[in-house]
């Protein structure tokens, strides 16, 4: 087939990587958001999925908005027979939907009808799920709504940061996405309608859902800590400033601290949470750079009954 690819971040390149090394399949253009300001002189920068497009020759789009007339005149003459999607990052109209002979493919980065939305990955962490995946399935106008062609499961490990499971996601999710414009091609594959039932939603997780509350049992610290990190990164306050926490691990043979409250070993830092304590491992304080949280607590010297929080 001719096919149309869209997407933007680093977690789209692996599944572009496959379908140009597919062979199978003509990747004709891609489509991505515009250039965006980036580092600290803010200079417009091409998202991932562009950079890696001009590396191989493929003609980039990037629409303000892909209800653009003259995106769309492009789109028209190129006449994709279909086009994956992964991480676009804008909606796409009616008009748009309707241009390629099999539609628009989505890579998500859950089991539908499971976390549908922005932030599939972070929710399911931050739910305490053991098993996630992802899904291909025609898009739709409804969020995350479309037939399924087919998914693949991950475990979520113990340990596992949005990060981490994002990253294993986009690998597995690749091979699901070329096996599915396969399948399309050949007839092979027919699009089965989501249950009804099993339905969760998982919006763009906000600075204000990555503030840590100490009150939480300590399960809970490490999910969201866990399910933030790397973005939007979870935080507490301490000495009035924020204080990013970058990686905790719960400790359940510590339950003499109150909620926030701290506990400075030699090598370690505790904070007490509604059930037993966590361990700080790495935090970030304000205008600095990451750093073990037992050097952090060295260097600002903190006193005997002092607490994280509000």
């Amino acid at each position: 087939m001719k096919l149309v690819f869209a997407g933007t971040p680093e977690v789209a390149v692996p599944a572009l990587d496959a379908l140009i090394a597919s062979g199978r399949h003509e990747v004709a253009a891609v489509v991505t958001r515009p250039d965006a300001p980036a580092g600290r002189g803010r200079h417009l920068v091409a998202s991932p999925v562009a950079q890696r497009a001009e590396e191989a020759g493929i003609e980039v789009l990037k629409p303000v908005k892909p209800r653009d007339e003259e995106f769309l005149a492009r789109l028209r003459e190129i006449a994709p027979d279909c086009c994956p999607v992964v991480a676009y990052g804008a909606l796409l109209p009616r008009v748009a939907l309707d241009i390629p002979a099999h539609g628009w493919v989505n890579l998500h980065f859950s089991l539908l009808p499971a976390w549908r939305g922005a932030a599939p990955v972070q929710h399911s962490i931050m739910a305490g799920d053991e098993i996630t995946g992802a899904s291909t399935f025609l898009i739709e106008e409804g969020l995350d709504s479309g037939p399924v062609y087919g998914t693949v499961t991950e475990e979520i490990r113990p340990t596992d940061t949005s990060g981490d499971l994002l990253t294993r996601l986009a690998f597995a999710g690749s091979g699901l996405l070329s096996a599915t414009m396969d399948g399309i091609e050949d007839g092979s594959l027919k699009a089965v309608p989501q249950p009804a039932d099993g339905v969760s939603l998982a919006p763009k997780i906000s600075v204000e859902d990555a503030h840590v509350d100490w009150s939480a049992p300590a399960l809970r610290v490490d999910r969201v800590v866990r399910g933030c990190t790397p973005a939007p990164g979870s935080w507490t306050v301490f000495r009035g400033e924020r204080l990013k926490l970058i990686h905790v691990a719960p400790a359940t043979d510590r339950t003499d601290l109150t909620p926030g409250e701290l506990g400075v070993g030699k090598n370690n830092v505790h904070v007490g949470t509604g059930s037993h304590a966590v361990e700080l491992l790495w935090v970030q304080a304000q205008g600095k750079k990451p750093m073990r949280a037992a050097d952090w607590a060295r260097g600002v010297r903190i006193a005997s009954g002092e607490r994280l929080g509000a």
